[in-house]
Parts: C-alpha cells; structure tokens; sequence
C-alpha cells in the first residue's frame, strides 16, 4: 500500500474561476458557457472516521487488557491494526489542537486547556491562523465534514450567543457541528449547540449525551452519503465520555457489580497480566510501583472499599456504554457506499485516565477545580446516586492511576506515559491486509495530520485563507500501516503540561515529574531544582527502571535538549500556577462583561457561558429584577446562574421568593419569605455583602421586594474562583441542570420579566495570590 501522489493546491482556496473563452457582444457570438468544475477530492480519497474518547487510561479497556468491555474496539483491531507507542499531551484541549493542526501543542497555543490561558505565545488558547485544520484543508479539497461532541478549542470568551464564531467548529473548517463548547459536560442535562445554536433541552426521560452524539454522527453521515454518494466524508466524533462527570445508566452500572472489590493495587496486576497475553506490551514490561502519595488499597477501611468499589463500576459501565454508543457509529459507516475505503480511527483517551477526583473521590469535580479536597466521610452518603442525575462525580486518584496500568501517573503528568499513552487502533478495509496485528512505532498526535494526508493524497497547504501556515511538526507514519518493520517517523519529541516536562530521543525518555494532579493548589517551584529521571524504553516498555544514576551525561544531554525543544515551540515560559489560572479574572483573559459593574439583561438571554457572564466570587453584588407577577401560579426561575456543580438561582414558588446559593453541590444556603408577592409589578432584588479580605469569604445575602426586606441569611464561605464548569447565565428559565433538586426544568418564569441588572462591587482579595 503506497500513499498517494500529492496533487492538491499549495495555496487554498483556489482562485475564483474565469470564464476562459472568447465573449461576443451576445451569446451567440461567444464561446459556449461552461460553469467551474465543482471541487473533487482525490481520486480514491478514503472516508474518514475519528472517533476520541475522552481521559482514558492505556490499561482502561479490554482491547488493552483493562477491565472495561470494548467490543468496538475489539472488532476494530481484529481487522486493523492497534498501535501501544502512541501519545498524547496530557491533558484536554492541546491534545485536541495538536490532533486537527499537525502541530505541537505550544505551537498551537494550547499549553493548557481553554479555561487555564494566559497571555503568552503558546498559552493563549487562540489558534494561531497559521495553524489551519484538516476540516479546512480537507473540506477546501472535496471532503464533507463534521465535528460531533466536545469542542475543546474555542476561547471560553468566545463561547457566547455574541461570537465570534470563526474559532468555533464551524470556524474551523467544519461543515456541520452538533456538541458542547468546554471541557466536560452533565451528560443528563447538557447545553448543547448544532452549528451556533443553543439546542432546546430534551423531553426523553432516558435521555443521554453519549447515546445522542452518536444518534447525531449517524443522521449526518447517512444524509452526507444519500445526498453525495461519490464524495467522502471526514467524521471527527468527540466523545464527552470517559470525562468526569461520571454519568451513565444504571443497568450499564449494574452489568459491574462486585467487579472491582479487590480494588485497584490487584486491578493492576490483572490488566499487565492479560496485557503481556494480548501482546499489546511485551512479556518482559514490568509494572511500576505505585504513584507517590498514592494508598495501598490494603490500608483503606470497609466503607472505603465499599465506596471506591462502587465509584469504579460507575465508571467502567460509563465506558462501556461510551464504547457500545460507538459502535452504532462504526455500523452506520460500514453499512453505507465506500466502506471498504473508510478509515476509522479510535483512540481511547486524549490523555491518561483523570486524577481530579483527588484521593478521596468526588462527588462535584468544581470543587477540585475551585481548590477544594473531599472527604470520603460526606461521598459515602449519596453511594446509590452515584452516576445519577444529582452529582458531578469523578472517582479517586487511584484508580485513576489504575487505569494507566502498567505506567506511573495520570492525566496531567506529561512527563510520563501514564500521562501521555493511550492506545490506538487504525481500521481500512480496503488497504491493510495484516489484520489484527500490533505496530509499535513510537508516535504523537501530531503525526496523524500528515498521515492522512498522505493517504488522502492531500499536500499541506503553504497559504491557507490568504495566511502563511507553520509547518506540520509532525511525521507521516503511513508506511506502518502495511509494514510492521518501518521505521517510526521521529527520533525526537518534547512533553510539558503544567511544568510536568519530558523529553524523547532515540529510544531514550528523560522525565521530570513536578506536581502532583491530585492537589489543586501548587506551592513555588524552581525548574533548575527539578528531578530528572532517564529510561530506556526500548528495553522498558513501562518506565519502571530510572537509570539517571547510571547514565549521568545521557540525562544531561535529554535535558539540555529539552529546553532546545522548549524554546522552538513556544514552551516558554514555564507556569506552575494551578487552579488559581481558572479564574479569567485575575489573569486577565478577555470578556464581554470586561470591567463593567453593572450589566443589564433581557428576556431571551440564556445559556450565557460561564465565561461571557458577570465576574460574581469575591465581591459584593446586587441582582435587581424589574417583574410583573402574575395573579394565579406564580412560579419559575427568575436568574440563574451555574446549576449542579455551583452557582445560584432566585426565583418564585406559589408566589413566593427564593433565593439559592449552590456552594459546589455540597451546602446549599436557601433563603425566601413565607409572603408572597404582591400580582402586578415588583422589584425583586439579592443584595450580596462580601466579608472581603480574600478568595471565598463568607457574607450576607438580604432578599427584598419593593425595596422591604423579605429574607436574610449568612455564608460563610462562598466560591472563590468559578461558579460553574459548564453552565451560565440564564434569565427566565433554568436550562443545563438545576440549581438545588426542589423544582423541575426548565422551570420558566410564568410572570413577565422586564430586565434583569447585576452590579458589582470591587474585587476584594487583599493581595493578589499570583
């Protein structure tokens, strides 16, 4: 199987067409009309199915030697090839830049993910133009596309209903975009877009994202395919799924049960064992210790045991679930003209398996993303609503770093393959022929653009969109589809996430592990003090025998090269601030409220990001709506922002005022009055006193009508760096999940609303902790 000769344009789009013939002063007298050819891909050009899951570990599914049926996967690999020396960045978003751009990460800007950027080169989250995607190349070049589930890479300040939108999925060179703009997503109640609009909440009471993102990428490609048979098609689906938060049907939890009481030091064991049988590691890996700071599952009590067990059928019934829901992908495509030519491409994990349930587990991942830890003792409570509609949940650290079996570390530790190694599996019916078989070249993200490229038979443009484009960084690994002996396409490539930095060269891997994933909050750091570890990983698959001792001078030459590397793309500089970079405000990220203190809203206005409404943690503010209450049935959600996993909401209930303060799913402080409104027009309003002094202090909230006091009440704490992970604001209604579980949505307003004005006090911190 050879690729294909390239024979696409350098400079994309083509130049608009002339009509070359002779013109007379009528038609009579002129050449005959002829039209521009419509743009064809290649002749040959395959179809292209890529399917990501989301934060899976290498030892996560059972194509892999994990515990988590994958029968996708498996019937994938037994017709394809699985590739076990494949690498990712570790962490959401860069790896998803670096998988649709060709390029490094830091050269896409994305050194984090969108809701941590900052204002230097390769941290902004703003894809550089010069960093054009293969939905744009391709589409220029006769492909339909589509972008179904997670968008990962589009500015949180430019999520909004106000745009722009050429960042968007659409932006980005993709024709048709049904899915979420952010990292992770209720997958009950998610806020959903189809191109740029805001998708109307479901009314199916066994509704779930995963089963609907796969319904959706099987309407376009059916429709794409009845309507243009002869042209292919580029298929991109992104999975929410195996993301916190943990959500998944019952039955798929239940199919689990008892599975994982010998908890996660004995998973390890299992999974290298069925591993080394299924030959996707060779028989002489062996398994690294435990990660530092990690517990024995031993040490832990009954009820832990008990608690971690359950979190853990949780998530492997997500998984399987996710993995089935893709497999009605994968049918639809093959039932349709072209399969024989249809590449499929799974990768299960756009990083290692998360570590961000902490080592306690999690019931609401925003605490962890507000800094906070949780403890057992409270999570044991809701052990039955686990996976349900009502929490945020995310297992703990453990088996996190279980799921990455036989590797050390987790997402985020991009200085490890626990961090970075995720398995692969590559699919062609028409063109592989050594079916079933293992590749283990050494491959990055990167390398995928100009494969298919190369097998599209598609060259890299030069200029795209009248921009000069980088090059593609990465290396073409086409000839390893049909000979398992090509060399791998790279001799060198560098790692860093969050000053979590490695570095490959010639079978070498040089590795300075910084920060745990498990803590929030990150104390000073001196790179110049970090230790570096050196593995050979052409004689240890695993990174189990650090040699740094041995071979000093290796070490440092890895070493040095890695600061070479950093300084070609954009690594620099180096940032250890952890979740404190969440908060947009202190770092300065832009936004539609900007420094505005007061902002009015209208009806009409909801599903406003998170990103684009008003900066509300650490100071004081009033919420004033100007209503009409109406005579009977006064009820509905006056403003809302956050739901689940944090935020507020004001709102009537058989004419009476509530308010609700969400602090992260684990206190809800509920103030309201036992008299009702008064039926015609009313002045409602919040007013928010802040103790100040620093992030997440307490205050007091006074609820009011008409200006007289109907209710008051104290926090003590309240949240200091976001309200919410996915959900904004909304006036009105209450789309996304609800604030607190004592109405139903979308809980819209029955009176009428006339606006909506939030003031803003200063931000009161003392010193800024940056």
């Amino acid at each position: 199987m050879a690729t294909k000769t390239a024979s696409t344009p350098d400079i994309l789009p083509r130049p608009d067409f002339h009509f070359p013939g002779e013109v007379g002063r009528t038609f009579l007298d002129s050449d005959p009309a002829q039209f521009p050819k419509p743009v064809t891909a290649p002749e040959g050009a395959p179809n292209i199915l890529l399917i990501l899951l989301d934060d899976a570990g290498f030892g996560q599914f059972s194509t892999f030697g994990g515990a988590v049926p994958s029968p996708t996967m498996d019937r994938l690999a037994a017709e394809g090839l699985r590739f076990n020396r494949f690498h990712t960045t570790a962490l959401c978003s860069p790896t998803r830049a670096a998988l649709i751009t060709g390029r490094n990460h830091h050269s896409t800007a994305f050194a984090g993910i969108t809701e941590l950027a900052t204002g230097y080169d390769g941290y902004t989250c703003i894809l550089p133009r010069s960093c054009g995607t293969i939905g744009e190349v391709l589409r220029q070049n006769g492909y339909m596309t589509s972008w179904i589930g997670k968008n990962h890479n589009t500015p949180t300040w430019e999520t909004s209903a106000a745009g722009p939108f050429d960042r968007w999925a659409n932006g980005l060179g993709f024709d048709y975009f049904y899915g979420f703009n952010g990292g992770d997503m209720n997958h009950w109640n998610p806020i959903l877009y189809q191109n740029r609009d805001l998708v109307p909440a479901s009314t199916d009471p066994d509704y779930h994202l995963t089963t609907d993102l796969a319904d959706k990428a099987i309407s376009w490609v059916r429709q794409a395919k009845s309507i243009a048979p002869e042209q292919p098609y580029f298929l991109y689906v992104a999975t929410g799924a195996t993301h916190a938060p943990h959500h998944t049907p019952k039955a798929w939890i239940d199919k689990f049960k008892g599975q994982f009481d010998d908890g996660w030091d004995s998973y390890r064991e299992k999974t290298l064992e069925r591993q080394k049988k299924l030959g996707v590691v060779p028989a002489d890996t062996k398994l690294t210790t435990r990660s530092k700071g990690l517990p024995a599952w031993d040490s832990l009590n009954a009820d832990q045991k008990r608690l971690y067990a359950r979190m853990m059928e949780v998530f492997a019934g997500y998984g399987a679930h996710c993995d089935h829901e893709m497999g009605r992908v994968v049918d639809a495509c093959k039932a349709l003209p072209g399969a024989e030519n249809t590449i499929i491409i799974y990768i299960a994990g756009d990083n290692g398996s998360s570590a961000e349930g902490g080592l306690e587990g999690s019931l609401c991942e925003n605490m962890f993303f507000n800094g906070f830890s949780e403890k057992w003792e409270d999570n044991i409570k809701a052990i039955d609503e686990l996976g349900g509609p009502r929490h945020f949940n995310h297992f703990p650290s453990s088996w996190a770093h279980a799921m990455n079996t036989p590797f050390q570390w987790t997402k985020q530790v991009a200085s490890h393959f626990g961090g970075t190694r995720n398995p692969m599996i590559i699919s062609w019916p028409a063109q592989i022929r050594d079916k079933g078989a293992l590749r283990d070249q050494f491959l990055h993200t990167i390398d995928l653009v100009p494969t298919l490229y190369d097998l599209c038979g598609i060259s890299a443009p030069s200029i795209l969109n009248g921009i000069a484009q980088k090059p593609i960084e990465g290396k073409s690994f086409s000839a390893a589809l049909h000979d398992a002996a090509a060399p791998a396409p790279r001799k060198t490539q560098y790692f860093e996430l969050g000053c979590n930095r490695g570095l490959y060269h010639d079978g070498w891997m040089a590795s300075a592990p910084s920060f745990v994933p498990w803590d929030p909050n990150r104390q000073e750091w001196d790179p110049d003090k970090a230790v570096w570890e050196l593995y050979n990983i052409n004689e240890d698959f695993s990174q189990a025998n650090d040699l740094a001792a041995k071979h000093p001078e290796k070490l440092r030459e890895l070493e040095d090269l890695w600061w070479v590397e950093a300084a070609k793309y954009n690594v620099l500089p180096l940032d250890w601030r952890a979740v404190i970079r969440m908060n947009a405000e202190l770092m300065g990220r832009p936004s539609l409220t900007g420094h505005r203190t007061e902002m009015v809203y209208y009806p009409g206005t909801f599903g406003l990001p998170d990103a684009a409404s008003p900066r509300m943690c650490n100071r004081s503010w009033t919420i004033t709506a100007d209503i009409e209450v109406p005579d009977k049935n006064a009820n509905g959600m006056v403003v809302t922002h956050g739901g689940l996993e944090g935020g507020y909401g004001l709102y009537l209930r058989d004419g009476k005022p509530v308010f609700v303060y969400n602090f992260l799913s684990v206190e809800r402080t509920t103030i309201g009055s036992d008299t009702a409104l008064p039926a015609g027009r009313v002045t409602l309003s919040v007013v928010f006193t802040y103790d100040g002094g620093g992030m997440g202090k307490g205050g007091e909230f006074t609820l009011k009508a008409n200006d007289k006091t109907m209710a008051s009440g104290r926090i003590t704490r309240s949240i200091p760096i976001q309200f919410s992970l996915g959900e904004g604001l909304d006036i009105g209604t209450d789309i996304g999940s609800p604030i607190d579980f004592t109405y139903t949505l979308p809980f819209t307003f029955t009176g009428t609303i006339h606006t909506v004005t939030i003031s803003l006090g200063a931000l009161d911190i003392g010193k800024v902790p940056v």
